[in-house]
Parts: C-alpha cells; sequence; structure tokens
C-alpha cells in the first residue's frame, strides 16, 4: 500500500497558541484551571516561568541587593567627609545610618501584609523605583536633618528590594539548589562591600559625598527596567490581611528609644533626662509589641517560627553574628580615617580584605551545605570569624602593620561566607513554604537590628573612654589638629580594642545557638517548597 503523504505542518491560529499551550502544559502537570469557566491560570503560568528561569530571576534579585549593599558600603566610607561638609554633629552623623535602618527594618517586618496585597514581585521593583528616587534627592540635602529625612524614604525603599528577593529567590530555586543560590545573593553583598567602600571612596575623594548618593541613580534605573522585564509588574493578591498598626507604632518606639539611649547616653551622659525617658519607653515598648504580636491574628512578625529550633536559633545566631561584624566596618574606617590619616580612597581599599572573604567564601559555603547539610558549616564559619575578632582585639594599635590587620579582617570574612549562606538556608527550610515570605522578613529584621544595635554599641563603648570634643575631631577625621591630639588617639584605640573584644564574646554566644540550632524536618520533600508565593 502506497504511504499517504505527510501534510505540512500547519500553524496554530495566534488566537489558540494560549490554547494549545494550555494542553501541552496540563499534559506535563504544569500550570492550573482557573474556575471561572476553564480559563487557563496565567499567574500560575508566570511561577512555572518564574521556575524555569530561576537564574535570570536571580540576577534580578542579585542586582537589587547589589545596590543596597553599595548604598550603604558607600555612605559609610564618606560619612567623615559628608560631617564636615554638613557641618553635622556626631548625633547626627549616626542617626543618618540609623534612619535608614529603622525604616527598613520597619518596613521589612510589613513585607508580609504588603505582599498579599500588592503581590511581591510588584512590591520589589517598586522598592526599587522609590530606593533610586530618594537616592537622587539625598543627594541634593542642603543640611543634615533634611538628609536624615530622605534616608527615611530610601530606607523605605531598600525594605520593599530586602524584604522580597530572599523569598523570591526560595520560590524559585529547587531545595537542592537553594543553599547555592543564597550562596551567589551573599557573595553579592560581599562584591558590594568591595566595591562600595572603594567606588564610595573614590567618589568622596574626587567629587564630593554627594555623588555617593548620585550613583545609585543608573544602577537603580537599569535594576528598575530589568526587574519589569524578567519579574513583570502585574501583581495579583490573595485575601487581604490587616495592616498591624499597634506593632508598627510599638517597635518603632521600642527600638528607637534603644537607639536613642545608647547613642545620646555615651555623649551626654547616661543620667540625662532624655536618655532615661528613652530608655523608659523601650522598657515598655518592647513587652508592648511582643504582647501585641502574640495575640493579633495578622502579626507583623509570626512569632511561633521562632519556636521552631533550627530557625529560632539560626535567627539568633545571625543577629549576633550581624552585631560583631558590622562593628568592625564602622570602627575601622574611623581607625583608617580618624586615627591614620588616610583619605576615603585608601580607608576603602584597606577595608577589601573584610568583604573579600565573604566574596571567595559564600559560594563555597553554599555548595558544601547543599552536599553535607547546614548546620555545621555555619558553626564552623562563626568559630573562623571568632578568631578574627580576637586577632583584631590582641593587634590594633596605632600604626599597626596593615598585613596584619588584613588578615585577621580576612579571617573574619571568611567565616561570615562559610556562616551566611547555610544559616539562611537552614532558616528557610525550617519555616517551611507556606511561611517563607514571613520567615525573610524575620531574617531582614534579625539582620538590620543587629547592624543598628551595633552601631550603638560600639559607639557607647568607644565614647566611655574619649572626650566629648574628641570624639567629633575623630569621626570628621581632623583628630590630629587638635592640641591633644596625639594623647587622644590611644583611648580611641582602646575603645576600639574593647569594642573588638565584646563581639568576639557575643560571636562565641553565636557559635553556641547556631550548633544547637538542627533543622528539624531536614527531609522535606522538594515539592512542597514549591508553592506560588504571593505575587
Amino acid at each position: 500500500m502506497a504511504s499517504r503523504p505527510i501534510a505540512p505542518r500547519r500553524e496554530r491560529p495566534p488566537g489558540l497558541r494560549w490554547w494549545t499551550c494550555y494542553l501541552d502544559r496540563r499534559s506535563s502537570g504544569a500550570g492550573e484551571v482557573s474556575p471561572r469557566a476553564g480559563r487557563f491560570d496565567r499567574t500560575q503560568h508566570r511561577e512555572d516561568a518564574m521556575n524555569e528561569n530561576r537564574w535570570q530571576v536571580l540576577s534580578t534579585t542579585s542586582l537589587g541587593t547589589l545596590l543596597s549593599a553599595l548604598n550603604f558600603s558607600t555612605l559609610i566610607i564618606a560619612l567623615p567627609q559628608l560631617m564636615r561638609g554638613l557641618h553635622a554633629t556626631i548625633l547626627q552623623g549616626v542617626w543618618i545610618l540609623f534612619a535608614y535602618m529603622v525604616a527598613q527594618t520597619v518596613m521589612v517586618l510589613m513585607g508580609g501584609s504588603l505582599a498579599d496585597r500588592f503581590g511581591r514581585r510588584r512590591l520589589y521593583i517598586v522598592g526599587l523605583a522609590v530606593f533610586t528616587l530618594f537616592s537622587l534627592v539625598a543627594g541634593a540635602s542642603p543640611n543634615a536633618p533634611e538628609l536624615i529625612l530622605w534616608r527615611v524614604f530610601q530606607g523605605i525603599g531598600g525594605a520593599l528590594v530586602m524584604a522580597n528577593s530572599t523569598a523570591i529567590v526560595a520560590q524559585s530555586f529547587p531545595r537542592r539548589e537553594l543553599s547555592r543560590a543564597l550562596g551567589i545573593n551573599v557573595m553579592v553583598v560581599a562584591v558590594g562591600q568591595i566595591l562600595g567602600p572603594v567606588v564610595g571612596g573614590w567618589l568622596t575623594t574626587l567629587y564630593g559625598w554627594r555623588w555617593t548618593f548620585w550613583f545609585n541613580v543608573p544602577i537603580g534605573l537599569i535594576a528598575v527596567f530589568w526587574a519589569i522585564w524578567v519579574l513583570g509588574f502585574k501583581g495579583t493578591s490573595k485575601d487581604r490581611v490587616p495592616v498591624d498598626v499597634g506593632g508598627i507604632i510599638t517597635y518603632v518606639f521600642a527600638i528607637t528609644g534603644l537607639l536613642y539611649a545608647l547613642s545620646v547616653g555615651a555623649v551626654s551622659g547616661w543620667a540625662s533626662a532624655s536618655v532615661l525617658i528613652a530608655g523608659a519607653v523601650f522598657v515598655v515598648g518592647l513587652p508592648a509589641w511582643i504582647l501585641i504580636e502574640s495575640r493579633n491574628p495578622a502579626p507583623l512578625l509570626h512569632l511561633p517560627l521562632l519556636r521552631i529550633r533550627a530557625f529560632g536559633f539560626g535567627s539568633v545566631a545571625a543577629a549576633l553574628n550581624a552585631i560583631a561584624r558590622m562593628a568592625v566596618i564602622f570602627l575601622m574606617i574611623f581607625y583608617f580615617q580618624g586615627a591614620e590619616g588616610e583619605t576615603a580612597l585608601v580607608a576603602g581599599l584597606r577595608l577589601i580584605p573584610l568583604a573579600a572573604g565573604m566574596l571567595v567564601l559564600a559560594p563555597i559555603g553554599g555548595a558544601i551545605a547543599d552536599r553535607f547539610g547546614t548546620t555545621r558549616p555555619a558553626t564552623v564559619g562563626l568559630i573562623v570569624s571568632t578568631v578574627g575578632f580576637v586577632g583584631l582585639a590582641l593587634g590594633l594599635h596605632l600604626h599597626s602593620a596593615y598585613l596584619m590587620l588584613a588578615l585577621w579582617m580576612a579571617i573574619i570574612g571568611v567565616g561570615a561566607g562559610i556562616f551566611n549562606s547555610p544559616n539562611t538556608s537552614r532558616m528557610m527550610t525550617a519555616a517551611g513554604p507556606a511561611r517563607r515570605g514571613e520567615a525573610s522578613g524575620i531574617r531582614a529584621l534579625t539582620t538590620n537590628t543587629g547592624m543598628m544595635l551595633s552601631i550603638a554599641l560600639a559607639f557607647a563603648v568607644v565614647a566611655s573612654v574619649v572626650p566629648r570634643d574628641a570624639m567629633l575631631a575623630i569621626f570628621t577625621g581632623t583628630a590630629r589638629a587638635l592640641p591633644n591630639g596625639t594623647a587622644v588617639l590611644p583611648k580611641f584605640l582602646v575603645g576600639i580594642r574593647g569594642t573588638f573584644w565584646v563581639m568576639a564574646a557575643l560571636n562565641v554566644l553565636a557559635v553556641f545557638f547556631s550548633a544547637s540550632g538542627r533543622v528539624d524536618n531536614p527531609d522535606e520533600p522538594d515539592q512542597m517548597r514549591r508553592q506560588p508565593a504571593p505575587g
């Protein structure tokens, strides 16, 4: 029998392409049918596409993370010149940092309810846009109070980025690749911390501190358009959850009271009326916040997550490590510029070993965790960092050999690189698929709170041994111009070494929590994790 000729393949009519795509995806188990008239669920199609294009998603979130890391490290290196240029007091200089952090932390806490209302990916893109806009505005500030105000809005934008980026990555990657993906995110932070001081020092030295803000604008615009292209701007929403206004107010009062008491008390005296009032606000506000969160059906902070051993202990370890590590960045900048008299550019270059250690070890730490589990690598990383803190506490003196200081900073960075991605993976796994968004918010909360407390504690310890007038001169890089400048600097170094001993002790405590925080259910099926995240 003669074979029948094969008819040429007919192109599917444009109007039917979505339907045939639907049939193909249903046969492979992908996509869902909308309950309305059997229509194809394009939201689920978008979620499936995100999982298939997970490396593009990671590139998008990494760009936002890089922008945030660059912002912080470029500004802190420029802080001495900024304070001179705006004639800012030392407290105003510290609160230029705190304003961003407090706003970011509050908005991170609201991230879960906002994602339910507007969609996680949409909020991420809006956050990038807000951050970029107020970077432009902040760079034009004529005085310190106005800059503090714009830093609040900049922090809101940064929070929308940070609150959603980790959850988007966790949703897009299978569990076997999650630690590696989070390790890349940590590596991006390290790249930002390496480039930030160098770029910030270069911009500050050649063009002035304002360009440390304006530099964010072109990167932010690229990040916004790339995120729209990869993630799409059309968000989805679930049942709207009421915003926890009581939780927001009590948290803001509690953390602001604590930071104010620590920063002002170090300068004005611990017995001053304003410090005592701020301390009382914290003492009353913290338990009130916890009480509100435990009774609210839609809280900012899902407290039961902290009862999961791996998640709760991992959160404490992350907070303690953030306190210890941030103090090194904060104080070494003023050591190089205030005590050693270096320019902002040279100070930025000398901080590279701290971030370089994270850059090298972050992806390796993620790969080790994927293969051998998360608890042991995270704990080993903290032990390594502790060695670096002790080394700095013993070896920091006026005109210390830079190679020795670089070695200790690199060891701290190596330990952080080993610790961060396994610990984050452990926390996200322990939280489970249904709570990944809240887990991401709590993780950001613990890290941000730790960084704020780090600066406040470091400032308080150093101010306890350095006269008030000398503190401003040291923090603006003009200490050597003081009549007794040579006598003041050794006291400053005593304060730094004392701070590093405190941070080493906190890191030892973090080792205990990390070693005790094993994942309760390490055999969680990968399929259980891959359910749609909001938006």
